[in-house]
């Protein structure tokens, strides 16, 4: 194997992975397909492991971005993401028992329901009509946080597409406040995965930080155009990388 090769293409991989994660999530997309081409005959878990090594700094990094121009509405995203915690926590220790392929057929049906909606629902996420019950607020968040969290523990592609639609259909946020949170949820529950994985697999860790230094640099780049462009822009980036998740997973089911 061309180890240099290799590198080179995970890297840059990483990267596009990072710029789409950081305007509406599904970098996963890009990222774990990758590392399993990459290194086929590896362990699952160590490779999602590694994968969440190299998302969680440009994770990270897109949502510094997004909170210098977009107040942060923490009211959803603190207790969201101390949900989140546990459920990726729940979803890691979960892949050991479950294979995450037999949660293919759900998730492409609930994307195909979030396009639909999504397309169909013109004024969706472009404008903010937050509620104003901060109860209620927490409430809605950690279910999201304690589910999607679980879903991102244990498989993981698309979590950042379905908290943003979850957050705009349920809390009234518009895509670019929905972006905010969803990342800093999305942090949590890499950090969460990362530290079952760490105790418990193998992780590649050199290339897991090689990747994470290039997930950094589109991370940057796409919160960037995200903020420059504005929720219109978003939500078109949005419905493009939920439809890609939805023929990927269709052509996964129809390969298998």
């Amino acid at each position: 194997m061309d180890y240099d090769f290799v590198f080179l293409a995970l890297g840059l991989a990483a990267f596009f992975a990072g710029f789409v994660d950081a305007v509406v999530g599904g970098g996963g997309l890009i990222q774990v397909p990758a590392l399993f081409a990459a290194y086929p005959s590896a362990a699952p878990a160590s490779l999602f492991a590694t994968n969440k090594i190299a998302s969680i700094i440009g994770t990270a990094s897109a949502a510094v971005q997004y909170a210098r121009r977009v107040r942060i509405p923490w009211a959803a995203a603190a207790p969201g993401a101390l949900a989140a915690l546990v459920g990726a926590w729940y979803g890691a220790k979960a892949v050991a028992y479950l294979p995450p392929s037999v949660l293919r057929p759900l998730i492409l049906v609930l994307l195909i329901g979030v396009a639909a909606y999504t397309f169909v629902k013109k004024d969706l996420g472009l404008h903010s009509r937050e509620y104003a019950s901060p109860l209620r607020t927490a409430a809605v968040a950690v279910a999201i946080g304690l589910a999607v969290g679980f879903y991102d523990g244990f498989f993981g592609p698309g979590t950042g597409s379905f908290l943003i639609f979850l957050f705009i259909r349920t809390l009234g946020m518009d895509f670019l406040r929905a972006s905010v949170t969803a990342k800093v949820l999305n942090v949590a529950t890499n950090l969460a995965a990362i530290s079952y994985f760490a105790f418990n697999v193998e992780v590649l860790w050199q290339l897991g930080l090689l990747m994470a230094a290039c997930n950094l640099a589109g991370a940057v780049s796409g919160s960037r155009m995200a903020l420059r462009h504005g929720t219109a822009f978003v939500r078109k980036m949005f419905l493009g990388v939920v439809a890609v998740l939805i023929a990927k997973l269709a052509y996964d089911l129809i390969a298998a």
